[in-house]
């Protein structure tokens, strides 16, 4: 940890995040420290590597670096963000390392999904917040399945094939409880409260997701989950149709990519599976989702 600490504090701090390297800056310890649980797997490169993100996470230089402390994130030296209180440095490192991604990489058709693979095929979970993706997500790669991403679904527009991120995932209010009942030898950063989402944690990616981090998966099923109280674990279908404008209104990019978008999306939506899932219990959920993967279903319920 103290290599990384005087890297990060030095601007010389180069990530690994395939298909992505990040150098990444920060004297707050708050952020070393975090970083250094969510990415003790991963490789630090040579500073003399090639970076497409450069970000620096930083207390102001006025009074206001000792009056109710705030820290910025820069993206190529510039504030990219109003400030946030200070104590939420290292969750806004991780939501600006998303919006690096998502507002810059138009190679990928990037969707706003959790993905999971399993065997080489991959489960993708696009929902709007509150759903449960990211709980649901974060109980399936603890129980076995692959971490591609708990938030940005990167969709490679020619192969169809989708990339792997294997970053930590982001967790908040009851939802952190939950998993460290459910995955308790697993890294988790400390809990931040008060900020826009409530209290959020992370929870580190398995080292077996960062290490297979390069290999692709193929679109198999399309699931849209959403989290009910006492409800059973079941699927059932949903059609061809509402899942691509669903997935269409999903995705952070499809405007850009113009026709290649429309029948990338359309062609993925064509070879996968598509479901509705609705769950309470976690344990269901993994149960129900080891059933899909082996095609265990009856009915739409995990037999």
């Amino acid at each position: 940890m103290p290599e990384i600490q005087q890297r990060l504090t030095e601007g010389r701090l180069t990530l690994d995040l395939h298909p992505f390297v990040a150098r990444i800056e920060s004297p707050l310890q708050s952020v070393s420290h975090s970083l250094w649980r969510m990415y003790r797997d991963r490789n630090v490169l040579d500073e003399s590597t090639f970076a497409d993100f450069h970000v620096r996470v930083a207390p102001p230089s006025n009074l206001r670096r000792w009056l109710r402390p705030q820290a910025f994130f820069y993206f190529d030296g510039r504030a990219a963000f109003k400030p946030l209180p200070a104590a939420q440095a290292y969750p806004m490192l991780e939501w600006g390392l998303n919006w690096c991604i998502a507002a810059h990489s138009h190679q990928f058709l990037i969707l706003h999904a959790a993905v999971v693979e399993m065997n080489g095929c991959a489960v993708v979970m696009p929902a709007p917040p509150g759903s449960g993706k990211s709980t649901l997500c974060a109980g399936l790669v603890s129980r076995g399945w692959r971490l591609l991403s708990d938030e940005l679904g990167l969709l490679n527009p020619v192969t169809l094939r989708l990339h792997a991120l294997a970053r930590p995932v982001n967790l908040k209010n009851q939802s952190i409880a939950v998993m460290r009942a459910f995955a308790p030898t697993a890294d988790f950063s400390p809990e931040v409260p008060h900020t826009a989402k409530g209290t959020v944690a992370l929870m580190a990616p398995p080292a077996d997701s960062v290490e297979r981090m390069r290999e692709t998966a193929r679109p198999t099923w399309l699931v849209f989950p959403r989290y009910r109280s006492g409800c059973d674990a079941s699927f059932r279908p949903a059609s061809k149709a509402w899942s691509t404008w669903v997935l269409a209104q999903q995705s952070f990019n499809y405007n850009l990519h113009g026709k290649a978008g429309f029948d990338a999306l359309t062609s993925m939506v064509d070879s996968c599976t598509c479901l509705e899932f609705e769950y309470s219990q976690l344990d269901q959920a993994v149960e129900a989702f080891a059933a899909l993967a082996t095609g265990d279903l009856d009915d739409g319920r995990a037999a």
